[in-house]
């Protein structure tokens, strides 16, 4: 185990290279490369060009809302602490293609522990791979973790609305109740639970997003650490 610790921390970020997929039209990852040691160059230096929803990503505000907060106006906290991982049901598959609070694999009597919450749709299989079918959010559902103290939502699929949504319901219940939105994560390996969440979006000024490395650490673990 290295010295601090880090055994139990779970990435749950996809890879980011040229084979993930992005939302079509938007723009996938290039790496220009201007020096190579390779070549017999003294550094190698490359610039990075692609969408800011790439792969596990923060919305900014902005994205869906005319006057909403750009990237560097979130507040950081939000995006570090502690959080529940919930599922949805096995075998659910809503008829509107969003999940709503009875899909959750949760008791009936379920509230949030944290003020994050992340959501297992387990409906977007493979990153490097396009899959329009993905589950979205019911829009009623983000009312309702916001009513009890939920102030960002994680998700793992490229967009809280369904693949085919235009007028964005989901982001608009999101923008109205001013909570924080991730997409993109892989939870497939994840178990339902308890865990500090770290997703740190970086500082793009008038940004509409930005690319997160999120990371997953089991709170019971944590605290049997001496």
């Amino acid at each position: 185990m290295p010295p601090d610790g880090s055994s139990d921390i779970i990435d749950i970020s996809p890879l980011l290279s040229p084979r993930l997929a992005v939302f079509p039209g938007d723009s996938p990852i290039v790496r220009e490369v201007k020096l190579d040691m390779k070549r017999g160059d003294n550094i190698t230096l490359s610039a990075l060009h692609t969408t800011v929803h790439l792969g596990s990503h923060a919305d900014a505000p902005s994205h869906y809302g005319r006057e909403g907060r750009a990237m560097h106006e979130q507040p950081i906290a939000l995006y570090w602490g502690p959080c529940e991982v919930v599922e949805v049901r096995a075998g659910t598959r809503p008829a509107t293609g969003r999940v709503g609070r009875e899909d959750l694999h949760v008791a009936a009597d379920w509230h949030p522990r944290f003020e994050r919450l992340l959501i297992a749709t387990r409906s977007y299989a493979n990153p490097e791979q396009w899959d329009g079918s993905f589950l979205g959010l019911e829009p009623a559902l983000v009312d309702a973790l916001a009513d009890q103290g939920v102030r960002l939502i994680g998700i793992d699929t490229p967009s809280v609305d369904t693949a085919d949504s235009k007028d964005l319901p989901t982001h608009g219940r999101f923008l109205a109740r001013d909570v924080a939105i991730v997409e993109g994560l892989v939870l497939r390996s994840v178990a339902r639970g308890d865990y500090e969440f770290c997703g740190l979006p970086l500082r793009l000024e008038g940004f509409d997003g930005s690319p997160i490395r999120a990371a997953l650490r089991p709170i019971t673990a944590r605290s049997t650490q001496p």
